[in-house]
């Protein structure tokens, strides 16, 4: 890390102005649009991209800054095996030195390497929630091989860093937002019960819940159904 201080001095400043924008992004795609491009700015890479994790289903491509980075992420996602999962997985940083020589995945880096790309660098994004929760992977690509030395390593793990409490603060806050959202639309709708049925704010919620369970439905949005249509699911 001394090394990398050593030759790149400004950097401390460079970091500091990112760790405003990504505070002071509006929600989980400005943030990581953020990274992207100063990932672009701060590295050695020709392409970047971010990919998050999320609950039982598929990693998400959240920002590329090339369209050559869907494909690169395209195959692994739909395999569920590649360097990126490996690193969304088990939250290990991932080199490939050159795609032409790596034998690891030989598959996806043949096709990697008929994108022009050579040079491999996925970093996770971990929280310290739930012990060490990788949150995402920080993709960066060359065309050149060999491209990621020491320096753009060390660089990428204090973006990646940054990048991850960023992210979870803001998927915090998108959470928080929802809740307080869906909070009004029930309290929206059990106004409507209680003036039409004359029922008090007890057997509204009763009526709502009942109507969620019964139908599979999400509570907010049986509520947001009786708010547009002034009717309850069948």
């Amino acid at each position: 890390m001394a090394d990398f201080e050593v030759a790149a001095p400004t950097s401390a400043d460079a970091f500091a102005r990112l760790a405003i924008e990504l505070h002071d992004a509006p929600g989980v795609e400005e943030t990581i649009d953020a990274v992207v491009q100063f990932a672009l700015q701060a590295l050695n890479c020709t392409y970047a991209g971010v990919t998050l994790a999320t609950r039982g289903a598929q990693p998400e491509v959240a920002a590329v800054t090339d369209p050559i980075v869907a494909d690169v992420y395209g195959p692994q996602i739909a395999a569920d095996n590649g360097p990126l999962i490996a690193a969304l997985r088990d939250g290990n940083t991932i080199l490939i030195r050159d795609t032409t020589q790596d034998q690891r995945w030989p598959e996806w880096a043949t096709k990697v390497a008929g994108l022009g790309i050579r040079s491999v660098l996925d970093v996770p994004l971990t929280t310290g929630d739930a012990g060490r929760a990788t949150v995402g992977v920080l993709g960066l690509y060359s065309a050149e091989p060999d491209a990621f030395g020491e320096d753009d390593d060390a660089i990428a793990h204090i973006l990646a860093r940054h990048a991850s409490v960023a992210v979870a603060s803001a998927r915090h806050e998108e959470t928080m937002a929802q809740a307080v959202d869906a909070r009004k639309l029930v309290g929206q709708a059990m106004g409507i019960l209680m003036e039409r049925f004359d029922v008090d704010d007890d057997r509204a919620f009763a009526i709502l819940k009942r109507y969620s369970q019964d139908t599979n439905t999400k509570l907010r949005d049986v509520a947001q159904q009786l708010i547009d249509t002034r009717k309850l699911p069948h």
